[in-house]
């Protein structure tokens, strides 16, 4: 019942604050697009989150754990506080460009957008079917097993590419060419955030070197 009701409150909550970011920024509520992305972003969090609950309550306990106050390692609790910055950033120059005209995006090019977010959105929920250990901060658990299949078999840490590919979407489907360019920071985070993950897990995950020689891209397939 407890994270029954943390998981209201907190899909509640989440839309509302981006709402009010994206609105107050942009100086008005005439602006479909980002009506159009609370509500995505609001049907994939319920979909996936409502669906965990039922079928893998464990799994969505460690998902919402997350942050950069319930790390334990210094550097990630930095990384993350970077990453919730990059995002904000995001939100914020998207809107002004809306605020201020300085893209020309086209509706279908939004559209396309709210699909990525989705997708990104709903990624973790694929990722937790997987493995249930996969969790918000980086730890391993007593007892923790090797998710070397399916998702875990195409880059070593997916749910760090559907956050990639959420903040690809997101300032397109603001209608914002401009807050593209805080993708770069957003990526560079990730990228520091999975190089310490990569060093615990090597020291700490029983078979984890190996699969780091089976498994070669750790992001995005054909990259890095």
């Amino acid at each position: 019942m407890k994270a029954a009701v943390k998981l209201l409150v907190s899909n509640l909550i989440q839309p509302v604050v981006l709402g009010l970011i994206v609105f107050v920024v942009a100086g008005t509520v005439d602006y479909w697009q980002a009506w159009l992305l609370v509500a995505v972003f609001l049907a994939s969090v319920w979909t996936s989150n409502i669906y965990l609950l039922r079928a893998h309550p464990d799994a969505l306990q460690r998902r919402m754990s997350g942050g950069p106050g319930a790390e334990t390692r210094p550097v990630q609790k930095a990384v993350m506080g970077g990453l919730w910055l990059s995002l904000l950033t995001m939100l914020v120059i998207s809107a002004l460009d809306h605020r201020f005209g300085w893209s020309h995006v086209p509706p279908a090019v939004s559209l396309i957008g709210n699909v990525l977010v989705a997708v990104g959105l709903m990624a973790p929920m694929l990722v937790l079917i997987q493995n249930n250990y996969a969790a918000s901060t980086v730890r391993v658990e007593t007892g923790q097993t090797l998710a070397s299949s399916g998702l875990y078999g195409v880059v070593r840490h997916p749910m760090y590419t559907g956050n990639v590919i959420m903040m690809a979407g997101i300032p397109l489907a603001l209608g914002s060419y401009w807050g593209l360019l805080l993708v770069i920071p957003g990526v560079t985070v990730l990228a520091m955030r999975i190089r310490d993950e990569e060093n615990l897990l090597s020291k700490e995950l029983d078979g984890y070197l190996e699969y780091t020689q089976k498994v070669r891209y750790r992001l995005v397939p054909g990259m890095w």
